[in-house]
């Protein structure tokens, strides 16, 4: 994978066409399902659709649950389909205990995402390889900036944005993106041509989702969150969302089956995001996506 700067990334305005072209983005496939294999935007990186999250309430649940119950969960998402793990820097232990429940399983047939934050006085190459170490990887296939949540993110993030791509060219890391938080930081995305990926909240209601203030107690704008979504899709990138069950305040099922479907059916994102405690949960957001597929 060549490296580029990131002077060689020019801004653009949103294109006047961008919201007019949304509606054109390919329907999902007849017969799609959960666990099949996508890909995210130019990024060539593929995915199943359905991924396994370690990051609830910051990885505090799949914690509690100690290594040994951890791994066989994994490998029971594993053995149902579930391809695409993700973890970050900030969920502790999670990394480790990822890189345990994975081990032995071919490295080829899964796809593992970390996130970084984006600290300063911190080396971008030796904390991805300190969680490469961490997550007995040879390398990440989506390494995200962690937790972007203001409007000069795209700047003040530069030397990280630099690093991440100095790790691509050393195979470290495959495809890069961002997580966003709230309305001033998700509305750069759209135009930040450094990103392959991005990593978006959304559900139907709006709960835990991109408001003005990004860590609002009230409900976030879902309108704007769909809109920016479909011009990131038109502009290229691939869309992985999260807060799909409104960080666990959706306690009927129906809300949760009514999220999968928003996503995928009106926003049109590539792939999303769950956190799970137990196989139920795996099974309930397998049958859930496929239902939202149908």
């Amino acid at each position: 994978m060549a490296h580029c700067s990131r002077r060689d990334f020019l801004k653009t305005g949103l294109a006047a066409s961008a919201l007019a072209g949304a509606g054109s983005l390919s329907l999902t496939a007849a017969g799609a399902k959960a666990t099949d294999w996508v890909t995210l935007g130019k990024s060539d990186v593929k995915v199943t659709r359905l991924a396994f999250g370690t990051g609830t309430f910051s990885g505090r649940v799949q914690r509690d649950l100690g290594q040994d119950q951890f791994t066989r969960l994994v490998r029971y998402a594993y053995d149902n389909g579930i391809r695409f793990f993700e973890t970050a820097e900030s969920y502790d232990e999670m990394h480790r205990m990822l890189g345990v429940a994975l081990k032995g399983i071919p490295r080829d047939s899964y796809r593992l995402m970390s996130k970084v934050t984006t600290r300063k006085g911190v080396d971008p190459q030796q904390k991805i390889d300190e969680l490469r170490k961490l997550a007995n990887t040879e390398y990440f296939d989506v390494m995200l900036l962690h937790w972007q949540h203001v409007a000069s993110w795209p700047t003040d993030s530069l030397r990280w944005q630099d690093g991440i791509q100095e790790a691509q060219s050393r195979k470290a890391v495959i495809a890069r993106g961002a997580s966003v938080h709230g309305l001033p930081a998700l509305r750069q995305v759209p135009e930040t041509k450094w990103l392959e990926i991005a990593m978006i909240r959304m559900n139907h209601k709006g709960v835990a989702m991109d408001a003005m203030d990004y860590n609002t107690s009230g409900l976030g704008n879902v309108s704007e969150v769909v809109t920016r979504v479909k011009q990131a899709r038109e502009g290229g990138m691939g869309v992985i969302s999260m807060k799909l069950v409104g960080e666990g305040r959706f306690t009927q099922r129906e809300d949760r089956q009514a999220a999968m479907k928003f996503a995928f059916k009106h926003a049109g994102v590539n792939s999303v995001t769950v956190g799970y405690k137990n196989t139920a949960e795996i099974d309930e957001a397998i049958a859930n996506l496929n239902l939202a597929l149908a």
